[in-house]
């Protein structure tokens, strides 16, 4: 019960203060800091802070789906109306910046502990530890800077804005956005400590373990373009960890046909509420549903026909077995994909191929898959691409995806949708690609607004 107050009084006290100086006066919290290494475990292990929350507005301003004029009018409410038409308006909704900052400020009051543990504590225990919170902080950075910061360019990330990086728990010290180039070394740096110390296999779930620290890096790479980095990166993880489903074992039938914690599962994590997007409000853009030929057993697995409104679909595919939020953690089915796309970034074209079939085969009703076999390597990456979209469909990466293949004039692709008769568009490497930060920590934390 004394742990249970402890997490809730902390949690208060982040909720007005978000480690970002939301208020000028912050409350005296050297009653409710954790001191002990059970009393971090604990909060590490506090499944809803750590692997929930993450933020979705990305995913809500993102291609894969529509919603009808009904849902706009009547389900969403204003700042995800806005979002969806791209209007990039003032918000004081803080809640998807403030989830992943309680995450940071956890894992740096346990790397703080850990620093301060004398030389009678489990020297293993502190070393995983050390590890699983490397790995939290490297994550929720990553989540943050993917939505609120520019996409990173090799030319411009010593100079565009990205996000700020806490790294101790102190509340009473300024936050202060560092540059793109600062966050994504950041996110490296603690991804690679993560995967010295995290262990092989991780009984808790929840927990990462170093197929996740690994499957990280090459998610961070591929993002920064460091295709040799992140082909390197997914391989090693596959090494560790490279189980599939079967769809063919899969009952097309169910209501959420995957399972949570399932074998692709590296690392479970799931973003704050679905809205927009969630099964019963989000419509699934036809052209890509039209995509899955007949033999694609994701076509039954993914999606629902819906009654209303008439030749339309929803999602229902989830990796979290749940309809209110989006899975957006870390799987083996994405690392097969990053593998396949650097692969061919960088001329092994076999290898990229031997990727891409073995997830193929096992999404594909059986003795139906036809191997690709394309030699060509801007045809083949073409097919990856496209491939990569339908399997993470609804899976918190096709926001990040548009980011970064917007660099590229062969993949740059402008957003287009319609509301009450007018038409909205997102050009590509458009300045609202860094989704605006809440009002409120702009002003409280005193952090300067992205460009517009």
């Amino acid at each position: 019960m004394k742990m249970y107050i402890f997490i809730c009084s902390i949690y208060t006290i982040l909720f007005f203060s978000g480690c970002t100086d939301f208020l000028e006066v912050k409350p005296d919290v050297k009653m409710v800091i954790p001191k002990s290494l059970e009393d971090a475990e604990l909060l590490i292990n506090d499944y809803s802070t750590m692997n929930t929350g993450y933020p979705i507005y990305g995913e809500w301003s993102a291609d894969e789906y529509y919603v009808n004029a009904e849902t706009f009018d009547g389900s969403m409410n204003f700042d995800q109306r806005n979002t969806y038409i791209w209007q990039d308006i003032i918000y004081d909704d803080v809640v998807q910046w403030q989830r992943p900052s309680k995450v940071i400020f956890n894992a740096n009051q346990l790397l703080d502990i850990l620093g301060k543990a004398n030389g009678n504590v489990d020297v293993e225990r502190v070393n995983k530890l050390k590890g699983i919170a490397h790995f939290f902080r490297a994550f929720a950075f990553q989540q943050l800077a993917e939505v609120f910061a520019p996409a990173y360019h090799a030319t411009t990330a010593q100079t565009e804005m990205g996000i700020p990086l806490r790294q101790s728990p102190g509340i009473d010290q300024p936050s202060t956005r560092e540059s793109v180039q600062e966050t994504f070394d950041q996110i490296i740096k603690d991804y690679k400590d993560a995967s010295n110390r995290l262990p092989i296999e991780e009984g808790i779930r929840g927990r990462p373990s170093r197929a996740s620290a690994y499957a990280g890096l090459a998610r961070t790479y591929l993002y920064m373009g460091s295709f040799e980095e992140a082909y390197h990166y997914a391989d090693s993880c596959l090494q560790l960890k490279s189980e599939l489903m079967n769809f063919n074992d899969l009952d097309v039938n169910k209501d959420l046909p995957i399972s949570r914690f399932n074998v692709e599962v590296l690392f479970a994590a799931t973003s704050a509420t679905a809205g927009p997007m969630s099964l019963l409000n989000g419509l699934v853009d036809s052209t890509l549903y039209r995509s899955y030929s007949s033999m694609d057993l994701r076509k039954a697995i993914f999606f629902q026909t819906n009654t209303y409104p008439v030749n339309s679909y929803g999602y229902k595919g989830s990796y979290d077995n749940a309809m209110a939020n989006l899975f957006v953690g870390l799987t083996t089915s994405e690392v097969y994909l990053i593998k396949a796309e650097a692969a061919a970034r960088i001329g092994k074209i076999d290898e990229a191929l031997v990727a891409l079939n073995t997830l193929g085969e096992k999404r594909f009703v059986r003795n139906q898959y036809v191997p690709l076999t394309e030699q060509n390597q801007t045809l083949l990456l073409s097919m990856i691409l496209n491939e990569r979209q339908k399997e993470l469909v609804f899976r918190g990466r096709r926001w990040s995806d548009l980011k970064r293949l917007n660099l590229d004039p062969r993949f740059q692709k402008t957003l287009k949708r319609e509301m009450h008769g007018a038409v909205y568009q997102l050009e590509p490497n458009s300045r609202k690609y860094a989704y605006r930060l809440p009002e409120i920590v702009v002003n409280n934390g005193n952090l300067p607004q992205n460009i517009r």
